[in-house]
């Protein structure tokens, strides 16, 4: 049996199609119907590996429910909602959701989302870390801790955002394009174009720049892409 997901949504019959699909692909499931419900099992379940949270929920809504999660987790979070506006993605993203899917939706596309967090969390897990602690300024970037201070404060990054700025800052002034981001950090091919790693990027200077308008650490080369000097 592969890892559980704990699927967390108020409708029945959209938690029966991905129960479905998830357990033909070998995956135990575990459901929710509210945002409350989903936190007393990850509290209860410490097999969950990955959480598929609905937005427009009763009792607490899955924006909110995200970021309880994240309060005490990382699991990975793939969010799903009925409104697909750049603000809406933009909003999932910044609780700290790891991706964001549009109802409808196509089962195959939402399950190749799945094995694609499930593949990154395995190959973090198994990567020998190199260059433990980066200093830049007073950046430090704290591989074995996965922490993140900036003058001595603590900065709290989900765990796509704190993969991309190792990856920038461990190769500090090399530029990397969106796609080459997407491709190292997410361990599978840019199939798609769409702002996902923009979003990421902005949520991180929102959290370490002292002025995200203009950037100290995380700097954009036009036409290009990042990098961190």
């Amino acid at each position: 049996m592969k890892e559980t997901v704990l699927v967390v949504d108020d409708d029945p019959e959209i938690r029966d199609v991905i129960r479905m699909y998830l357990r033909q692909d070998g995956y135990a499931v575990v459901e929710a119907e509210d945002g409350e419900q989903a936190l007393r099992l990850l509290r209860t379940d410490p097999s969950v590996g990955l959480v598929i949270l609905d937005v427009m929920m009763p009792k607490q809504d899955g924006l909110v429910t995200c970021l309880k999660i994240r309060e005490a987790s990382r699991v990975p979070i793939i969010m799903l909602s009925a409104k697909e506006s750049d603000l809406d993605k933009i909003t999932g993203l910044t609780t700290g959701a790891d991706d964001y899917v549009a109802k409808p939706f196509n089962p195959l596309e939402l399950m190749a989302r799945v094995k694609a967090q499930l593949r990154r969390q395995s190959y973090a897990a198994q990567e020998r870390v190199e260059d433990d602690l980066i200093e830049i300024g007073g950046l430090v970037v704290d591989k074995i801790r996965h922490a993140v201070s900036v003058d001595g404060r603590h900065i709290a990054l989900t765990p796509l955002e704190f993969a991309i700025l190792a990856l920038l800052a461990g190769r500090r002034g090399q530029v990397f394009s969106a796609e080459k981001i997407y491709e190292a950090v997410w361990r599978e091919p840019f199939g798609y174009t769409d702002n996902t790693v923009m979003v990421h990027i902005r949520n991180i200077r929102d959290k370490i720049e002292p002025n995200p308008k203009e950037p100290q650490y995380i700097k954009t080369v036009w036409g290009v892409g990042y990098k961190v000097e």
